[in-house]
């Protein structure tokens, strides 16, 4: 015979988080309605993330500037991310730490001056 109560804790633990992410997800929406803070209007139904409306099929091509744009953030995110753990171990690294660190800024500057160069950044 299986001894089944050491699951017991795994059950308990999977209920509470089900209960409580059903909570997170589903308690401010009942609040919402009963306190009077949902009336959707034209102007709160409309797009907001991409700035046009959806005039066309959802399946045309869009600009390839996005995707530039987007690439351009996330090299430069992770420049930002790479930035602080250099600056914080520097004293340990000492002056090579300090020259690699030049030398993939330099890179980047290299990347976004090309980038800028071949209109990557321009809107039309």
């Amino acid at each position: 015979m299986v001894d089944l109560s050491q699951y017991l804790p795994i059950l308990l633990f999977l209920a509470v988080a089900l209960g409580l992410s059903s909570a997170f997800v589903f308690l401010p929406m009942v609040v919402g309605r009963l306190t009077g803070a949902h009336k959707p209007d034209p102007e709160k139904l409309s797009e907001y993330e991409c700035g046009f409306p959806a005039f066309e099929d959802p399946r045309s091509q869009f600009d390839v500037r996005f995707y530039l744009v987007a690439i351009l953030f996330i090299i430069f995110d992770l420049e930002a991310a790479f930035l602080y753990p250099w600056s914080v171990s520097l004293s340990e690294i000492g002056w090579a730490g300090w020259l690699t660190m030049m030398i993939f800024i330099f890179e980047l500057v290299l990347g976004l001056v090309y980038a800028w160069k071949k209109g990557a950044l321009d809107w039309e």
